[in-house]
């Protein structure tokens, strides 16, 4: 009888010890910020997300979503996840850059032709492995990183035929160093403002133009301070969902990898949306009285060749080029 209680007790102990030892994980909420409207393939994409995460992981991870900068401008949401905050937010990948300057490749000029290919080179192990070393130097991770946005045009208030009439022309554009400088190549003037100020400071004329994806441009209803979208397509914007370390890590192993496989899925889901959505936006601004407008890539995609070499991003252009197998 003695030997049974003592066996008991043990068991007790036991049992006590392996449950200090496991890791307990209780629930927790991602709340996950954008710039863009809920309309937006990107709010869209992200409302779908919050769903399919909450179903698949029983409520263990809530998410909410805030729309039209609620949560701040993109710059000022990726420095709050990095402080410790239970926040994301969608990005394009150059903001990244500054802690490891490979992920800048993500969007440089004229690189990706369609949507397939970014989505093909976001999965690839050498991505893959810039996105462990984000984690380690910058306290994000990068969920998914194919949500895709569309190509960039530009939006100015004379008609463009080349790089040489954006020529004085100051240009709205995101304030990562391959967007500028990208920018500044085509012949226009770079000048980063927060995407909420975009359309207040096109009516006001404190900038000349702009550069953004047809949803964008619709959604901003920019169609009302500009008077040409040309059809450049420089970039491809392909963003990344990415959270703070911390936040990320009260989420157990098993439900990390759902979140992730749900973020890649619904990352082409809002894509798809991107595509579908984006031909009928631009159809809609024309209609509304812009002029839209084809225009000779060649002399742009000369233009802007320098800037691989001047961001040192010749070697990351050549594994993409070997991943895409071209």
């Amino acid at each position: 009888m003695k030997q049974t209680v003592k066996t008991l007790g043990l068991c007790a102990v036991l049992a006590g010890a392996l449950v200090t030892a496991m890791p307990a994980y209780a629930e927790t909420t991602l709340r996950i910020g954008t710039v863009l409207s809920p309309n937006d393939p990107m709010g869209q994409g992200l409302e779908k997300f919050k769903t399919d995460v909450e179903k698949a992981t029983n409520g263990d991870v809530v998410i909410e979503v805030f729309h039209n900068s609620q949560l701040g401008d993109t710059t000022e949401m990726i420095d709050q996840a990095r402080a410790g905050a239970g926040l994301g937010t969608v990005t394009d990948v150059a903001r990244l850059s500054s802690f490891v300057p490979s992920l800048a490749i993500m969007s440089a000029p004229f690189l990706f032709d369609t949507y397939e290919q970014a989505d093909k080179f976001a999965l690839s192990d050498e991505y893959i492995a810039w996105g462990e070393e984000l984690r380690e130097k910058s306290g994000l991770v990068m969920i998914a990183s194919n949500w895709y946005q569309g190509a960039r045009h530009a939006l100015t208030q004379k008609p463009i035929t080349g790089p040489a009439d954006l020529s004085g022309v100051r240009m709205r554009t995101i304030g990562a160093p391959v967007w500028i400088e990208t920018i500044r190549a085509m012949g226009a003037e770079p000048t980063p403002i927060a995407w909420g100020e975009v359309y207040s400071a096109l009516q006001l004329g404190t900038i000349d133009a702009a550069e953004a994806q047809p949803t964008a441009i619709w959604n901003a209803k920019l169609y009302e301070v500009i008077k040409n979208v040309t059809k450049t397509g420089h970039i491809q914007l392909v963003t990344a969902l990415v959270v703070g370390v911390s936040a990320w890590d009260e989420i157990s192993p098993e439900n990390q990898k759902i979140v992730r496989d749900l973020a890649v899925e619904n990352g082409r889901y809002a894509s798809n949306l991107t595509i579908e959505l984006g031909d009928k936006a631009l159809k809609d601004v024309a209609a509304s009285g812009v002029d839209v407008s084809e225009v000779d890539l060649a002399p742009f995609k000369k233009a802007v060749m320098p800037v691989y070499k001047m961001l040192e991003l010749e070697a990351e252009a050549e594994i993409v080029n070997k991943v895409l197998g071209r």
